[in-house]
């Protein structure tokens, strides 16, 4: 067995790692790679292998870093299946639709200019059309139930708690009279998040492909977010104004909805208007919806005892159109506001913040990581002016941040998951989805564990077994 890191190695993004065996290919993941715009397309436009060959693909989530490449995947001749949970492909299904419409935005601009220039155009990374190809190959597999995507290969998706239909890989090979486990965690949850199971933790594991996204640092409890998000949420109405909430529309937007829907179900806070304005986001809500056979018995619970589902409660309103969009800022008094993009760069979000940030009793509530010189980050690091649709705009609402809502485990459930595998028969331990320095600390409290042998594993880098 050959193993090829060629994604989210040494880096967070692009995940892809093939793996040889039998003779045959197998993918685990098809990532988008993120980093600076003039290795964005040239890395993503092309592959270190030939998709025509590939066998079989197993996707562990539909975050784009892990499924956004698909459509380029497809068009460059993979046509056999890409195993996944039912969730993961309905989600994928919309997400990489709505990326083939932003590439096709983004080349559109970019060509406007260069027509006047009389430069050579540009080509979008992938088209809708392009990404609508990649449901036609989705092989819906639940939980815990055995299929084989290659001969000598059995494999099983589990729980990883991340996600909505999120999953670690579980693969039993079978090679020349030799018997291997390896175990792919994909992007590994968090206990007690809203509507998710815990993260099922490895067992029997001979190797482990880790992710090591937040290896540097542990992450607070997420009741303790839910008790600072619940306080905001009352000061805030107290004094008449809005909440806006710029929020991912997959996965955070969703864990939003529930925990107002608790805060108001039980009386913690007063009865008052939730929207959810953005496209994605309410095409997401649909989903989650549709599977709640995927959330946990907290919330099956919840459900039961409140008398209506988890992702609808009276007073919340998913919006659809442009029209309903706009009504939203020409309401009076208090209200939560959730629109995308979570970084809040682009959408409907703007919109809302131009109505409000100059408004001292409302809040403006940042509930995730901000990447630097996006608003996001300016909000977070409480500039006094921002620009907003090109106008500098003094910032007069409060600004709240709310960390420890992330849905990636933190180096202590890093650390419990990898001792989890730190038995009689693990060979080697990979950490891969992550920067060099969170990757650094958590080898050195690995090391201090006892849990070895543990590897980095650079871009391109090959492992035989």
């Amino acid at each position: 067995m050959k193993i090829r890191f060629y994604g989210a190695a040494r880096t967070v993004t692009g995940s892809q790692h093939l793996l040889e065996i039998n003779g045959k290919k197998l993918l685990l993941e098809c990532g988008i790679f993120q980093g600076r715009r003039r290795d964005f397309y040239e890395r993503n436009a092309t592959f270190p292998f030939d998709p025509r060959e590939i066998d079989a693909l197993i996707l562990s989530h539909a975050h784009i870093d892990h499924s956004g490449n698909l459509p380029n995947l497809v068009k460059q001749g993979y046509h056999n299946p890409i195993y996944t949970t039912p969730p993961t492909a309905d989600l994928a299904s919309i997400m990489l639709r709505d990326s083939g419409h932003i590439y096709e935005e983004d080349a559109e601009y970019i060509n406007k200019k260069k027509r006047k220039h009389g430069d050579p155009l540009v080509e979008p990374l992938y088209t809708i059309a392009d990404a609508e190809r990649v449901p036609e190959l989705f092989q819906e597999v639940g939980y815990n139930t055995p299929f084989e995507p290659i001969p000598g290969v059995t494999a099983r998706l589990v729980d990883a708690g991340h996600i909505l239909g999120s999953a670690a890989v579980v693969l039993d090979i079978q090679e020349k009279g030799q018997k291997k486990r390896l175990w792919f965690s994909g992007d590994i949850g968090r206990y007690k998040l809203p509507l998710l199971a815990d993260p099922v933790l490895p067992e029997d594991v001979n190797i482990l492909l880790m992710e090591c996204t937040y290896g540097d640092k542990p992450h607070r409890d997420p009741d303790e977010a839910y008790i600072e998000f619940r306080d905001v949420v009352k000061k805030t109405q107290s004094r008449g104004g809005k909440i806006v909430i710029p929020a991912f529309a997959v996965g955070r937007t969703q864990e939003l909805v529930y925990d107002l829907n608790r805060m108001i179900t039980e009386g913690e806070i007063p009865h008052l208007p939730v929207f959810v304005d953005s496209p994605l986001a309410v095409r997401a809500s649909d989903i989650f919806r549709k599977h709640p056979d995927y959330f946990d018995d907290e919330t099956h619970q919840f459900i039961q005892t409140g008398r209506h589902p988890a992702l609808d409660f009276p007073g919340l309103t998913y919006t659809h159109s442009v029209e309903e969009s706009k009504a939203i800022n020409t309401l009076e008094g208090p209200a939560v506001i959730i629109s995308a993009s979570g970084m809040a760069e682009t959408g409907r979000i703007l919109h809302h913040l131009v109505h409000n940030i100059e408004d001292p009793r409302s809040t403006i509530c940042i509930v995730s990581w901000q990447a630097p010189y996006t608003l996001g980050r300016r909000l977070a690091e409480r500039q006094n002016k921002v620009r907003i649709f090109g106008e500098e705009v003094p910032v007069k609402a409060e600004i709240a941040t709310i960390g420890g809502l992330s849905a990636h485990a933190g180096q202590t459930m890093l650390l419990k998951y990898a001792q989890a595998a730190n038995a009689n028969g693990l060979q080697e331990i990979f950490l891969i989805h992550g920067e060099e320095d969170a990757a650094a600390i958590l080898m050195g409290k690995m090391k201090e564990a006892g849990i070895q042998p543990v590897r980095y594993p650079e871009y391109g880098e090959v492992v035989e077994f």
